[in-house]
C-alpha cells in the first residue's frame, strides 16, 4: 500500500476521538415518570439520553436536541412542537470516564463533562430505538428509575426532577 492509498481507509477506522463533554437528558412526563433506554454495548446498563458533542463548539442545546432524535426518535429541536419543553438545567457533572470507554477519547482524556436537560412529554410515548445504541425502554415512576440507572450521575440527576419539571 502507497502512502497516498492511507487516505482511503473507510471512514468508521478514521473515527475521530470524543469530545470529553457531553449532554444527559431526562425525558419525563407531569407525571414524573421517566423514560430509560437499555445499552446496546452493556448488558443490564439502563439510562437516560446521553451523548457527547460532535464539535468543541457545537451548542449544548443542539447537542442534547440532536441527542434525544438519534436515540428515541423524539424530535425536540428548533421548530418542533417540544422544542420549548426541552429545558437546560444549567447543571454539570465531571465525572471519572469508565475505563471501558476510555479507548473512545484522545489518550490521556479520563474525565467528562455532562450538562444537563429535561424534556417533557405529555404522555409516555414510545420511543422508536437506534439499535446499534439501545435494546429496550421502559417508563418507570421517577424514584424507580433512579435505582435502575447504573450510572450515580444520571441518577442524582433522575432525584432532581422534581425540582425542575413544570
Amino acid at each position: 500500500m502507497d502512502v497516498g492509498s492511507a487516505n482511503l481507509l473507510p471512514a468508521k477506522l478514521m473515527r475521530p476521538y470524543k469530545i470529553p463533554e457531553s449532554v444527559l437528558v431526562v425525558i419525563h412526563t407531569p407525571a414524573l415518570d421517566v423514560l430509560l433506554i437499555k445499552r446496546a454495548d452493556a448488558d443490564e446498563f439502563w439510562q437516560s439520553v446521553t451523548g457527547s458533542k460532535n464539535l468543541v463548539d457545537e451548542p449544548l442545546r443542539l447537542t442534547a436536541a440532536r441527542e434525544v432524535a438519534e436515540e428515541t426518535g423524539i424530535l425536540c429541536g428548533e421548530g418542533s412542537a417540544l422544542s420549548a419543553r426541552l429545558v437546560d438545567w444549567r447543571l454539570q457533572n465531571i465525572y471519572e470516564i469508565y475505563p471501558r470507554w476510555r479507548a473512545r477519547y484522545a489518550p490521556g482524556v479520563t474525565r467528562n463533562t455532562e450538562h444537563l436537560f429535561g424534556l417533557c412529554v405529555l404522555e409516555r410515548i414510545e420511543p422508536v430505538l437506534n439499535p446499534h445504541e439501545h435494546t429496550a425502554w421502559q417508563w418507570l415512576p421517577y424514584r424507580q428509575a433512579a435505582d435502575a440507572c447504573f450510572s450515580p450521575s444520571n441518577a442524582e440527576a433522575i432525584l432532581l426532577l422534581p425540582q425542575f419539571a413544570p
